[in-house]
């Protein structure tokens, strides 16, 4: 296979530099250290799928829209492929984020254009199954699926997402072969991409700017349509007169992420709250707005994610081609929507960094698991949760400086659910010609057979931490519906006890998904938007 370190990538034209030096109206947050006033008829705060959609949508209109973003203004150029570099400059907490007890780490995007950035492109509409359940239960109105899909439609289109044509790269044919093998159904992911170079570095930003992220597509619109950007800056808290918000008060922030010291007051009658399933809570919590059933922050749900990696005989090079083109729901909705745990197979993209991380070990462990990437195949289970009592998720909490952190307790029903997608994961390895494989379990070794690996896999005790889980995807903290017990968000995106407040992202999913969230966001965005513009203009 082709070496693509030192590919050149040249002739790309990068739409911010451009834009800029039109006279796009950006403001880094790191050269401002005197206070200041702004005003806007909506602030936007977090600038990924809620609030990019939401920009391009309140712009056209001819509203006047100021965006607030807290991490660093990055786009084609400043692309390197370098993993380092990424994780330090595109995620949260340099990439180390994770739940209280480290038992979950948490990858998400911390730039403009937020995790539509780094994530993998993978686009599903939401299930009609867990629609119902949040009608059901929480009662979300006009949300199932013939509401939506015409929504789902508009931004499939705006964004380019179709299924991927090109062949699967060696990592994700392991999932084809297995699951044929196997008699498991599995299908071709819709990815939201234009001109894909099938580079398979997604989750380091795209230099070619294929990948259809905020960054490339709502954001540009937006700027062009008179918008303001104050990025290296922070919404520190909302500005609330009475039961009203009014405006918000950012503390731009210096190259290590610290308070430069000025505040930047920006005031505006209608705030849109976009910056995701940990910061959105953050910022009410931090603004203490009214919240009298005290359900903001609760029931924040991760898709608890299992890896299994498989070792083959040929090149299988997990890190380049598209890092996400093949899935199975085979065990989604398996045993009904509120059973025991169901879960989506996908594979995963493995560079070296995320590699040493992810198989761990010392020394020459750690050099011998290294030199084996070439032939490794990574396979991952994303857990649905929020679907039964048992699994209520997690609760988003305040640091001392005012900072988030989520504590979500893994509990037994995730446990019985990650044991048994290590099975189902070991197996389908096995049926795709593995030689050996090893789940992710601190206690577990390579096992050379599928009956080798069912009865180890039966016989490891399945605790917290042990357990290895990661996540992608952070949801809900400000449930949508109208049992006020349980939601503090109406289906059209306001919040229920604030005026001029809407909440237009991920954490307004009563429970998660079953599918990687993007495209859900996307798509209810724009219909809250778009109603949210109507109102608005009437």
């Amino acid at each position: 296979m082709q070496d693509l370190s030192s590919l050149p990538i040249k002739g790309i034209n990068d739409p911010w530099k451009t834009g800029i030096k039109n006279g796009w109206d950006v403001i880094d947050g790191r050269t401002v250290s005197a206070d200041r006033t702004l005003e806007a008829d909506v602030v936007i705060i977090g600038t990924g799928a809620g609030g990019g959609v939401s920009a391009e949508i309140l712009t056209q209109r001819g509203l006047k829209v100021i965006l607030i973003e807290a991490g660093k203004l990055m786009s084609s150029d400043d692309f390197t492929l370098n993993e380092g570099q990424a994780y330090r400059d595109l995620y949260q907490e340099g990439a180390m984020r994770a739940t209280k007890d480290a038992g979950i780490t948490i990858l998400q995007g911390r730039t403009v254009g937020g995790t539509t950035v780094v994530n993998w492109t993978s686009s599903f509409r939401t299930p009609s199954e867990t629609l119902q359940y949040w009608q059901d239960t929480f009662g979300a109105e006009n949300l199932l699926r013939d509401d939506l899909d015409p929504w789902f439609q508009k931004m499939e289109e705006r964004l380019k997402i179709s299924q991927w044509i090109m062949p699967p790269n060696a990592n994700n044919d392991v999932l084809k072969k297995g699951c044929d093998a196997l008699g498991w159904e599995w299908a071709v992911i819709p990815r939201n991409v234009e001109g894909c170079w099938n580079i398979g570095y997604c989750g380091m930003g795209c230099p070619t700017n294929a990948k259809q992220s905020m960054l490339v597509t709502t954001l540009p619109t937006a700027m062009n349509n008179g918008a303001t950007l104050i990025h290296s800056a922070q919404a520190h808290r909302l500005i609330i007169d009475g039961d009203t918000v009014t405006g918000v008060e950012v503390h731009p922030l210096n190259n290590d992420k610290v308070a430069t010291g000025a505040t930047v007051t920006v005031k505006a009658k209608t705030v849109i709250a976009s910056g995701g399933g940990i910061q959105t809570p953050a910022l009410l919590m931090r603004s203490e707005a009214p919240d009298p059933q005290g359900r903001v922050g609760k029931r924040t749900f991760l898709h608890p994610t299992t890896f299994t990696f498989g070792i083959y005989d040929k090149e299988v090079a997990p890190y380049y081609g598209a890092p996400q083109s093949l899935y199975s729901d085979e065990f989604v909705f398996k045993h009904g929507v509120d059973g025991p745990a169901g879960y989506k197979l996908e594979m995963m993209p493995m560079h070296p960094g995320l590699t040493g991380a992810l198989m761990g070990g010392y020394g020459g462990d750690a050099r011998s698991e290294i030199e084996r990437l070439p032939n490794l195949a990574a396979s991952i289970a994303l857990i649905r949760d929020g679907f039964h009592a048992d699994n209520p998720g997690g609760n988003v909490e305040l640091r001392d400086n005012g900072e988030p952190v989520i504590d979500y307790p893994v509990d037994p029903y995730l446990l019985e659910g990650a044991k048994r997608t290590h099975l189902t994961m070991a197996e389908m390895h096995f049926a795709a010609g593995a030689k050996e494989i090893r789940p992710s379990h601190g206690h577990a070794g390579y096992y050379k057979s599928w009956k080798e690996a069912r009865d180890a896999i039966n016989n490891l005790a399945y605790d917290p931490v042990i357990t290895g889980l990661g996540s992608a995807h952070v949801m809900g903290g400000c449930a949508m519906g109208q049992d006020e017990s349980q939601c503090v968000v109406n289906s059209d995106g306001s919040y229920k006890y604030l005026n001029g407040l809407y909440i237009i992202d991920g954490s307004v999913f009563p429970t998660s998904l079953g599918v990687n969230p993007q495209l859900t966001i996307y798509g209810m965005s724009a219909r809250n938007a778009t109603a949210l513009a109507d109102k608005l203009q009437a």
